[in-house]
């Protein structure tokens, strides 16, 4: 479906043939992005891997991400985060078994705390930066999806100033800074003192000051491009993380068959030991199918980030001039009835003979998106997946609370939630 918004062509490509088009066969001609003001405004002038343009500085910036930051090295490193984390969110809804527990807030703050130890060092209470953190997380991923009327009517950027668009993105821009500031000013004063904690993996600061040091890249690291850096990994590793995980949930208290089929997969293989484990999953068939069908129904970012082509190009047959933007839209390629029976169906066992990938290989699912602009962190999103939905499961059965209904309802944004959080009654599940 060929749009046009003010002066740009804007492409959707909604089925499985155009998106194999656009993401394997024509990859290099839509491997840009459009320009964003919003973007811009946040990310450093788009300094980050997801939203900078195709170019020399975002190829040297991606494999600093690809092969120091998200190997499959670095993320094994840090196992005991994951895990320790997911067991402090087991911990915390032991305490509140007796009460209605809100998942998404659990959900969110063991994701936060993972990111926080991973990326920054340690964890950051709200406020002690002299922002909340969380709020203006959720504030900064709003406006990334925000429809900017400026971007596509160049003589219409006024609105923004009335509306108090641009304000609030000055606003969230400056708080997000700041913050960044005091963890980078952190980790540089305790690397001059020489306090490095022995036996602990580097973080993403530590990391990415190395190479700001010792100009491994080729391109000069400045200290915005490591802000922009740091702040994509914040933000995409802890909003989809725990959207996923909710969305699964909510999918399971709703289909209470699927549920006890993946307590007792869960249950089965974890019999006799204390905990589940990182080194249980590769085995645990049924949950690696529930999440597959969740981000199918429920993909974090259900219109993919856009895309740009560099020149025409044809597509499927069609002239497509160069500067046409192409939006993805994940939602509904994975409800295409020509690709899947009953799609509106929750049924997780139609991916348990199914070798369909979900990190940017088969089309038919693409939540992290795929080709040269796939998301780099996607082992890391699923391993916390995994292992958070496993612990879940295999500690405690959980039903909705008597006489409460799902409201199904999304919220807004470049990433869709529930718009109400998730309630649910834990019950420990004794052996």
């Amino acid at each position: 479906m060929l749009l046009h918004l003010g002066s740009k062509p804007v492409l959707v490509a909604s089925s499985v043939d155009v998106v194999r088009d656009i993401l394997k066969t024509h990859d290099l001609v839509w491997s840009t992005r459009p320009k964003s003001s919003i973007v811009d405004g946040l990310l450093y002038g788009s300094k980050g891997v997801a939203f900078s343009n195709y170019s020399e500085y975002w190829r040297q910036i991606r494999s600093v991400m690809v092969l120091q930051l998200l190997s499959n090295k670095r993320v094994q490193s840090y196992r005991h985060v994951r895990e320790e984390e997911i067991s402090n969110m087991i911990d915390k809804i032991r305490q509140q078994c007796d009460s209605v527990i809100d998942l998404r807030d659990v959900l969110c703050c063991m994701t936060k705390n993972i990111i926080n130890r991973v990326a920054l060092g340690r964890k950051y209470n709200d406020g002690e930066s002299g922002i909340d953190a969380k709020a203006t997380l959720n504030k900064f991923v709003e406006l990334l999806g925000t429809f900017n009327v400026g971007d596509y009517i160049p003589w219409l950027e006024w609105v923004n100033r009335i509306t108090g668009l641009d304000t609030k993105v000055d606003k969230v821009a400056k708080e997000l800074d700041t913050f960044l500031e005091l963890v980078i000013e952190e980790h540089m004063l305790r690397n001059e003192k020489g306090e490095n904690r022995a036996g602990e993996a580097k973080d993403l600061v530590d990391v990415l000051l190395e190479i700001q040091n010792g100009n491994e890249t080729g391109i000069p690291l400045q200290r915005d491009s490591l802000k922009a850096l740091l702040l994509d990994t914040f933000s995409a590793g802890t909003d989809t993380i725990y959207t996923a995980l909710e969305w699964t949930m909510t999918e399971l208290l709703m289909h209470p068959r699927a549920m006890e089929k993946l307590q007792n997969e869960v249950r089965g293989f974890a019999q006799g030991k204390a905990e589940v484990t990182e080194d249980d999953l590769g085995n645990m068939h049924y949950l690696k199918a529930v999440i597959k069908e969740t981000f199918r129904l429920h993909p974090p970012v259900p219109l993919l980030v856009p895309r740009e082509s560099m020149e025409e190009v044809k597509l499927l047959g069609y002239h497509i001039p160069a500067k046409t933007q192409v939006i993805i839209n994940a939602w509904t390629i994975g409800r295409d009835p020509l690709s899947w029976d009953d799609p509106e169906d929750y049924r997780p066992d139609r991916f348990l003979n199914s070798n369909i990938d979900i990190k940017g290989l088969n089309f038919e699912v693409i939540p992290f998106g795929g080709g040269r602009r796939g998301c780099p962190g996607s082992v890391f999103a699923i391993v916390a997946i995994e292992l958070a939905l496993a612990r879940i499961v295999h500690k405690f059965n959980l039903a909705l609370p008597k006489g409460e209904e799902l409201d199904m309802t999304e919220c807004t944004g470049l990433t869709i939630r529930r718009k109400s959080p998730l309630l649910a009654l834990a019950t420990p599940y004794s052996t």
